[in-house]
């Protein structure tokens, strides 16, 4: 006899949730059983109507506690913020729901430097429970992190990781444009960097996962932000970039510890020159990988679903894809 659907919600209709809620209804195996909102425009309106696909059945609503009995929901997957103050409360409901959850949130993916605490109660929470949380998406949880962990794999001896992502983000999603500052001049840019408020979420995630994983404590980090400047308009679908505007931003990274140095290095523009992701591993023997056609979002949906039965089968508690046996599809 063929395994039930695993029954999923989707907390969070923004882009990703959006595509990710499509993916669900699409994939054998899986069910959407429900779907949390709290933009007030999409309350009560059929899934399939935000989706513009077919009319699902299900009506989104907006807390938790209004989901309809008859869900009875598996998994949430979860796609609503980024920082732990924002999504911590989300996650102990639906833990205290009873479910297993798959998060894009960047701050779930590694929690235990940056919120220590929050890290440590949520996973005594989901242990008490029964139930796996996990954080994941491409970066932070598999380009930057995940995956150059496993490469080293190939290594007998391990030195030195330098992970490139380059994004051209004129075809990205609206959000998405706006988190790297397109159509900001230089003077807002710089004071929202001052702010905390400005540059992408999740790099000392991946950098504390990759050290972790290799056995490792970084002993000492630089970090550093900068605008890059439109020297001609730009429009997309979401932003104008005057000339003299900022167009993205380049951040990096970098750690070291006794016998290991990392250096991650994000870049997200308006019209990039490249468009790609490059692993260098200096070792016995050393790696050059590149992936290019990584796009981001459709491969944030992805991973966020192929982790779902891996986070069913799971020992309870707070878990990293460093942890996990290897994500694939399914």
């Amino acid at each position: 006899m063929a395994a039930r659907p695993i029954r999923l919600i989707q907390y969070g209709l923004g882009p990703i949730g959006a595509a990710t809620a499509a993916l669900i209804r699409r994939r054998n195996g899986a069910e959407l059983v429900g779907a949390i909102d709290i933009d007030p425009e999409k309350v009560g309106r059929d899934v399939g109507e935000i989706l513009g696909t077919a009319p699902s059945g299900i009506e989104v609503v907006d807390r938790l506690a209004a989901l309809p009995a008859e869900a009875r929901p598996d998994v949430a997957i979860h796609t609503t913020a980024s920082y732990f103050p924002a999504f911590a409360s989300q996650i102990e409901e639906l833990l205290d729901a009873g479910l297993d959850i798959v998060s894009s949130s960047e701050e779930l993916s590694f929690p235990w430097i940056a919120n220590p605490e929050q890290a440590r109660t949520l996973d005594e929470r989901a242990k008490e429970r029964g139930r796996t949380v996990l954080g994941t998406g491409v970066n932070p949880g598999f380009i930057m992190d995940a995956l150059p962990l496993t490469l080293t794999a190939l290594c007998q001896e391990t030195t030195r990781i330098e992970v490139r992502r380059s994004i051209d983000a004129s075809l990205r999603r609206g959000p998405f444009q706006r988190k790297i500052g397109a159509g900001m001049t230089v003077a807002d840019f710089e004071q929202r960097m001052v702010e905390g408020r400005m540059g992408h979420v999740g790099l000392p995630e991946s950098m504390h996962m990759l050290f972790r994983g290799l056995g490792h404590e970084m002993t000492a980090s630089a970090s550093e932000v900068r605008p890059l400047v439109a020297e001609a308009e730009i429009v997309t679908d979401h932003v104008k970039v005057a000339p003299g505007e900022v167009r993205g931003l380049e951040q990096v990274l970098r750690g070291s510890s006794t016998g290991l140095e990392i250096e991650l290095r994000f870049i997200a523009s308006l019209g990039a020159d490249e468009d790609g992701d490059r692993i260098l591993i200096d070792g016995v023997p050393s790696l050059d990988v590149s992936l290019s056609g990584t796009n981001g979002d459709l491969a944030t949906a992805a991973i966020l679903l192929n982790a779902v039965p891996l986070v069913v089968e799971a020992a309870p508690g707070l878990t990293t894809m460093a942890t996990l046996p290897i994500v694939h599809a399914w």
